[in-house]
């Protein structure tokens, strides 16, 4: 399926055979509200903001086309769109650049990609990652627009009817199939949840492996595979049973949007302004996603690099983020909050699992080394 920098995983061999559709990337025309003081962005923020996504157009990102207004342009070299910054029908005053991650950058870390290319605003940074990179590439979250990873192991009911979940997967000594770079891997291991003998390291996305042994476990995103296999996979098409590897202790905060560490400071101006627009935009966004996702399959189409991803992919997703609780109004109150004592447990318990692989973390790393809330606005939730 597909298998990417920071192990994320889909079909790029099943819809080889789509053709590519050549359609337009503009939205229709319409005349934009001029912006009250609260979301004029212009002079506080850069004219582009430039956010650096750690994989190609998919649900989990929509929230950032949403506010890409009309008109927009599509880089399809490298794999970047850009527009006017929109919310609610309002003109910001400034541009917004949505760049793919994966190969559109040589399957580079986002840590290191806002540290070689300096134009990048903010880039998407999980909390176990920023952890691993303390030392090398600070950066802060400042908005976590996804309250649980998607990340999931997933097998087959038919095989395994006694299974309800991952941690039956351990007790079973099953094989779990497995990338490199989750890193709820190793602290399910850590924790006893899944035992090292049963894990291989080998996949590379196919559903071949799952498919001809559907005896072994899987590692999977809840918002992709379930659809995937059940629709796109002609040689499975049944449905498969999943559990969240953040139902199992693995509380990091998805893809949260950072900024450089050292940024922090100028930024600050723009961020307080920009934040609460980036949540409403994902509160918009997940009330009503079909306009958004039919332009994430138009953007992807105009891509053509491999990556397939299609309406009712995104569809199923927004349904499913919505549904587990991945897109949620955080234990602090608002969407896109970040509990800081859960990000301080992320680092006590991430800068040990890291030590011992010999990654080099700041010594005695602090919630506020890699986070703040202090831009989020607590009264924009979901309900």
């Amino acid at each position: 399926m597909r298998v990417s920098h920071g192990g994320r995983v889909i079909a790029t061999s099943l819809a080889a055979g789509m053709a590519f559709c050549g359609c337009s990337a503009q939205q229709p025309k319409a005349a934009l509200k001029s912006p009250s003081a609260a979301v004029d962005l212009a002079g506080v923020c850069p004219a582009t903001v430039v956010v650096q996504t750690n994989w190609e157009p998919e649900a989990e990102h929509a929230y950032l086309y949403h506010l890409i207004g009309p008109d927009y342009h599509i880089d399809q070299t490298r794999k970047r769109v850009s527009g006017p910054l929109v919310i609610d029908g309002v003109n910001t005053g400034v541009n917004i650049e949505v760049r793919a991650g994966g190969a559109a950058v040589g399957f580079q870390s986002v840590e290191g990609q806002m540290y070689r290319d300096r134009d990048i605003t903010l880039g998407m940074v999980s909390t176990d990652a920023a952890v691993a990179t303390s030392a090398i590439f600070p950066v802060t979250a400042v908005v976590a627009p996804l309250e649980k990873s998607p990340l999931m192991l997933m097998w087959d009911p038919g095989s395994h009817p006694d299974w309800k979940g991952i941690a039956d997967i351990g007790r079973s000594g099953a094989k779990v199939l497995v990338t490199l770079m989750e890193f709820g891997v190793p602290l399910a291991v850590r924790e006893g949840v899944l035992k090292q003998a049963q894990i291989d390291s080998s996949y590379d996305g196919s559903p071949a492996r799952f498919v001809t042994n559907p005896t072994i476990a899987q590692q999977g995103y809840a918002t992709e595979e379930p659809y995937v296999y059940r629709h796109d996979v002609p040689e499975w098409n049944k449905p498969i049973r999943y559990q969240l590897f953040a139902d199992v202790g693995y509380n990091i905060y998805e893809a949260s949007l950072s900024v450089r560490t050292g940024s922090l400071g100028s930024l600050s101006p723009c961020l307080t302004k920009l934040v609460p627009i980036l949540q409403r935009s994902q509160v918009e966004y997940i009330h009503d996603p079909g306009p958004t996702n039919g332009m994430l399959a138009a953007i992807v189409q105009q891509y053509h690099d491999g990556w397939t991803y299609d309406q009712a992919i995104a569809d199923y997703a927004a349904r499913t983020m919505k549904s587990l609780g991945i897109v949620a109004d955080d234990r602090s109150g608002p969407v896109g909050g970040m509990d800081m004592a859960r990000v301080q447990s992320v680092a006590v318990t991430f800068s040990s699992i890291f030590e011992a692989q010999g990654v080099q973390v700041i010594a005695n790393l602090r919630a506020t080394d890699i986070a703040t809330d202090r831009f989020i606005n607590k009264g924009i939730t979901l309900h």
